[in-house]
């Protein structure tokens, strides 16, 4: 019979410890997976513009077939999360870390010797899935293991990565088309994904499980302490569990804050993919006049550059100004940067007429959009799921957010070409600036603020101490 110890965080010791050289060393570690998730992702894009460019038959670039591209990883990455999600919280966030990044690496590097469209497709397929899973472990295994007052930091740093890989897949498209023919360019792109993640798969091995789940889950007690001590810190009470939720149980009490973690990701996902895959057709449609492939690049590539300090400017403040007020902020202004944007394009049918601003300034301003993503919710819903879910359901609600976010990205990516094609950038524009308000709304009404807190009580984790050792 156990008795309640909600006053008792048996952690505070390892919430109270200084960043130290283990805290970078899992910070890297997880990092790099997020490098190459970016990486892959957006780099689609860039290949996109190649392929166009040299339109063989065997890479048949038609809105179908760029639609199923821009979508497939991000198709898979949504059961990668939800399978890798759940399975974290079952088996142990170590037991499946390094094994997406194998799936990620094998399929980038399968992707770079693609004879055909459908084997490009096929290894997109399975490179998504690997980047679904690292989703919820990365982020879950650097909360559970950072001190409170720099958690959000930390775990917003795991996720800046992201903007390093995007500006390196511009760099790496600009160098690529520069020194090699198209026909070899695109591959060298595709191969570099795998490079990075093969370099920390070793390192995720080895490691340890967290302390929260080596001992509220797992109830082993020489684990959690070894886990503890790799930071720097110890473990007051062992002799202790978490509460196990039926699907009842959990929804009741826990139904609500899903959807707070997993409709704004589904909104900005919607925005943030879309035009970040597209950015080559906005930009174009904004600028005019192609001026060669490595112009293409670059003119695509610059607003996704202009939003890489949001990442950092982020990080800086969200364990002093908060998740939710971040999170809200960056949604009105990117709701606010799309109206601006629409209303200033004169349309004729679905082709852009002129501006009635010059349309260097609409360019910026479609860059400045990418800044309030990263300084906003595109950095924040990573983040709070990670916090407000208790330790046997961290990864599962974290997984089923980012599914949700993914699921928004599946859909805008496939319907983007489309929409582009037959209804034209300025309702498009529009449509994203409702989007964004509507993430807004979710996030004022439904998220909390977690900073400063240490995860079993922004989590409302049930803890029960034990005079006895559980039994495993």
């Amino acid at each position: 019979m156990g008795k309640n110890m909600s006053n008792h965080n048996p952690f505070g010791n390892i919430d109270n410890t200084k960043t130290n050289i283990s805290h970078l060393k899992v910070w890297f570690t997880a990092g790099m997976g997020f490098f190459t998730d970016a990486y892959d992702l957006f780099v689609i894009g860039i290949i996109l513009v190649i392929l166009n460019k040299i339109a063989s038959p065997s890479f048949p670039v038609t809105a179908y077939y760029e639609s199923l591209l821009a979508s497939s990883a991000i198709i898979t990455a949504i059961l990668g999360q939800l399978t890798f999600g759940r399975i974290a919280d079952i088996v142990g966030r170590k037991k499946v870390y390094g094994v997406e990044a194998t799936i990620l690496a094998i399929g980038a590097l399968m992707s770079a010797f693609s004879p055909n469209i459908y084997w490009l497709l096929a290894s997109r397929f399975l490179m998504g899935f690997g980047i679904g899973g690292d989703y919820p472990i990365s982020s879950t295994i650097m909360s559970e293991y950072s001190p409170k007052k720099d958690r959000g930091k930390m775990v917003s740093l795991v996720f800046a990565f992201q903007g390093i890989g995007y500006g390196i897949a511009v760099i790496v498209g600009l160098i690529s088309v520069y020194l090699f023919p198209a026909s070899i360019a695109w591959r060298i792109l595709a191969g570099f994904g795998a490079i990075p993640p093969a370099l920390v798969i070793y390192y995720r091995r080895k490691i340890p499980e967290t302390p929260r789940y080596s001992l509220l889950v797992k109830h082993d007690k020489e684990e959690a302490l070894k886990a503890a001590s790799f930071v720097g810190g110890n473990i007051t009470t062992t002799q202790v569990k978490s509460k196990n939720y039926s699907i009842t149980e959990f929804l009741r009490n826990y139904g609500l804050l899903l959807l707070g973690t997993s409709l704004p990701w589904f909104f900005l996902d919607i925005a943030l993919y879309g035009t970040g895959v597209f950015s080559s057709p906005i930009t174009l449609a904004i600028l005019g006049g192609s001026k060669g492939l490595q112009a293409d690049v670059l003119r695509a590539g610059i607003p996704l550059l202009i939003g890489i300090p949001g990442y950092f400017i982020a990080a800086a403040f969200i364990d002093k100004i908060g998740r939710k007020f971040i999170q809200s902020m960056g949604f009105a202004m990117m709701s606010i940067l799309y109206a601006v944007i629409s209303a200033s394009i004169i349309a004729s049918g679905t082709k852009i007429a002129g501006f009635l601003i010059p349309s260097e300034l609409a360019y910026i301003l479609f860059g400045l959009t990418f800044l309030f993503i990263n300084f906003g919710p595109n950095t924040t819903t990573f983040v709070l799921p990670s916090e407000l879910y208790p330790v046997r359901y961290r990864t599962t609600g974290h997984g089923i957010s980012a599914a949700s976010g993914k699921l928004g990205a599946a859909i805008t990516t496939f319907l983007f070409p489309f929409l582009l094609k037959f209804y034209g950038l300025k309702p498009i524009l529009a449509m994203l600036a409702v989007v964004s308000a509507l993430g807004f709304i979710i996030t004022v009404l439904l998220v909390p603020e977690p900073k400063m807190k240490s995860l079993e009580e922004v989590s409302k984790e049930k803890l029960e101490i034990y005079e006895k050792p559980i039994s495993a």
